[in-house]
């Protein structure tokens, strides 16, 4: 859901290559975390890389997910299962490194994609629906602002990232809808049904977004290992990204393992 580092995203004003969108609309790139999560990030002296990894300790006793995240959005997956989902991509690199794992470990996913990037990696695309994952809708470029966009752009938004997904993967199911950010609003909830999308947010944010306080060594491993372990329960949704985020990759080859010993894993249905 962020952009850190990423290449530059479309803007709104498409060129002939791309669809053709109502109104302008710069993209803003930045980390895909939540305004207020953002808000309390502050700049810090990186912990040493030789950080010892956390002692895996059994998740504590925590009533399943129920409460509805913003605007009305799925915060939980309404069962026991856990659901891991990861956003921003497609990336050439870091999303196929990923796949790699999730077949290795026999676990399944969902991707919220954007459409310009599903435009321009679409065999990354196919790779994901072709070996059983879910995909999702994280909107065209990412626009923080999204949801104050005005009716003819949100429209085309949506519509062109499923047209995206669709000509890379004919036929594909598109059930879910992720705002950028997590910036749900009711109306931005209404706009996804009318796709017939449900819109999902998150109970658990692993933060590989940090990498500024973190690094993206053994420390950031240490910090998301750490806020998985300590938060994730049954019926939770977890947050991460993969684009442009190899230390996600590393971070989950040694995190998938406990999460399979404690929790049920699923891509949602």
């Amino acid at each position: 859901m962020r952009f850190v580092s990423a290449p530059s995203a479309p803007s709104a004003s498409p060129t002939t290559s791309e669809p053709v969108a109502p109104s302008a609309a710069a993209a803003s790139p930045s980390p895909s975390a939540s305004p207020s999560a953002k808000a309390k990030q502050t700049p810090s002296v990186k912990p040493s890389a030789s950080t010892k990894p956390p002692v895996a300790a059994p998740p504590r006793t925590r009533s399943p997910v129920t409460a509805p995240g913003p605007g009305g959005s799925i915060k939980g997956t309404g069962s026991d299962a856990v659901a891991l989902t990861f956003d921003d991509g497609p990336d050439p690199k870091s999303t196929n490194d990923l796949l790699d794992l999730l077949k290795e470990q026999g676990v399944k996913a969902t991707f919220c994609v954007v459409g310009s990037r599903v435009k321009t990696h679409p065999e990354v695309v196919r790779r994901i629906a072709a070996e059983g994952h879910t995909l999702c809708n994280h909107s065209w470029q990412h626009l923080q602002d999204l949801s104050e966009r005005d009716n003819g752009y949100l429209m085309w938004d949506l519509q062109s990232t499923n047209d995206a997904i669709r000509a890379a993967v004919p036929g594909a199911r598109i059930d879910y809808f992720r705002a950028p950010y997590g910036n749900f609003t009711p109306r931005l909830v209404e706009f996804a049904a009318r796709f017939t999308m449900k819109p999902i947010y998150w109970d658990v944010d692993d933060e590989c977004w940090k990498s500024s306080t973190y690094g993206v060594g053994p420390a950031m491993t240490n910090h998301m290992t750490t806020i998985v372990q300590r938060d994730t329960r049954p019926g939770s949704i977890i947050l991460s990204h993969e684009n442009l985020k190899p230390h996600t990759v590393a971070t989950y080859r040694s995190l998938l393992p406990w999460l399979k010993s404690h929790f049920r894993l699923v891509a949602l249905p």
